[in-house]
């Protein structure tokens, strides 16, 4: 972190002894081996410093989106096994065998590429084969996937070291289709079986299980989970249930930079479209969407100010918020504000400020960008 950044009162706090707490309940909860799930930057936790604490935790794999990823990780030193799950874009194949990066084969056709890949740089490559079960994004399909792998199981160039698929609806522990995907996953892993037996070749890890189902669907666990977002202490979605005691690895805070008394009537932000009832005490906070601060939580989210909820009023912009503290509010130019996180007792979730934006908190926690610096407790 540079100077200047480290002197931004807008900060990210990550708590690295949280993440371990994480990875031990979930580890606990399973039984089984765990892929932790590192993309987009770590889920806006940070890439680096993420995935070497949770090498220095022991884990057993870790997963990328993107082959750059991958190499960012080789590059500051990180060892341990990295699968890239994203879909391959050939060009990019002989990247993933010169780092050592285990390459998602979809296909026939991605297989060859990645045979080729390895046959130029005179070692194989380690693949999984992605099943496609139902979420029609990246897979060959569960019915019609037998020709992939017998091809997988026949090849020189590539050893299967895995076999997966991914679940739609998982977060919801009531939706039939996790059901529905796991036996079709079932299938194809008994194509596998097959071709083990006729090639002589060990079963590969059979890996199904994201964060929902982690949390809900034991049948889902096989050989490995992957937890993604229950990783960082956050829940996939409002219907999700927690049996782990997840603790939120990420805290956001700014400071009051400056401090006004608006008179009733006035209105405040771009588009006047929050007036003042009476005269107010308003404050600024110096974070907007240029940082990743949903522009939807305008006149609608909430932070905290010396232990209590203040609402933001008027529109987000794209460096500051104003927020309402009332006719009586009280605080000072260089207070702290908590955007997430706790203070005196009271807390906002990530859960919340998303309910609040009207989506997601995997598009909160990834949307806060490089523009906040970050800092790490623990570890």
């Amino acid at each position: 972190m540079s100077d200047l950044a480290s002197q931004r009162p807008t900060r990210i706090r990550v708590d690295l002894d949280a993440l371990a707490e994480n990875l031990r309940g979930i580890r606990r909860h399973t039984g089984k081996p765990v892929m932790g799930i590192v993309k987009a930057n770590a889920y806006g936790h940070g890439l680096v410093p993420v995935a070497r604490h949770l090498e220095a935790q022991g884990i057993d794999q870790l997963g990328v989106a993107f082959v750059e990823e991958g190499i960012a990780l080789r590059r500051a030193g990180v060892r341990a096994p990295i699968l890239v799950m994203g879909g391959v874009y050939g060009k990019q194949l002989q990247d993933f065998v010169t780092h050592d990066l285990e390459i998602t084969v979809s296909s026939v056709d991605k297989l060859r590429l990645a045979e080729a890949a390895a046959e130029a740089a005179g070692r194989q490559a380690v693949v999984h084969l992605k099943i496609d079960t139902g979420m029609e994004r990246v897979g060959v399909h569960s019915y019609s996937c037998q020709g992939l792998i017998d091809a997988a199981f026949a090849s020189r160039g590539c050893v299967v070291k895995g076999v997966y698929s991914h679940l739609a609806c998982a977060d919801d522990p009531a939706h039939p289709m996790t059901a529905q995907q796991t036996a079709r996953f079932a299938e194809a892993c008994a194509h596998v079986e097959r071709a083990c037996a006729r090639s002589g070749a060990p079963m590969p890890i059979r890996h199904l299980a994201n964060s929902g189902g982690v949390l809900h669907f034991p049948d889902t666990w096989l050989d490995m989970v992957r937890p993604g977002i229950a990783l960082y202490g956050a829940l996939p979605d409002p219907a999700s249930n927690d049996p782990i005691g997840l603790k939120p690895v990420l805290a956001l805070t700014s400071r009051v930079v400056y401090f006004k008394v608006v008179r009733a009537g006035a209105t405040v932000s771009y588009g006047a479209t929050w007036t003042a009832g009476t005269d107010t005490r308003v404050i600024t906070i110096p974070i907007g969407y240029g940082d990743g601060w949903p522009r939807a939580l305008s006149s609608k989210g909430e932070v905290l100010v010396r232990g209590l909820r203040k609402p933001i009023v008027g529109r987000v912009c794209m460096d500051q918020f104003m927020v309402d503290l009332g006719p009586e509010g009280t605080a000072y130019n260089e207070d702290e504000v908590v955007l997430i996180g706790a203070q005196d007792g009271e807390s906002i979730r990530v859960e919340a400020v998303a309910e609040r934006a009207g989506t997601i908190p995997y598009e909160i926690l990834t949307g806060l960008n490089e523009r906040i610096p970050r800092g790490y407790v623990g570890g």
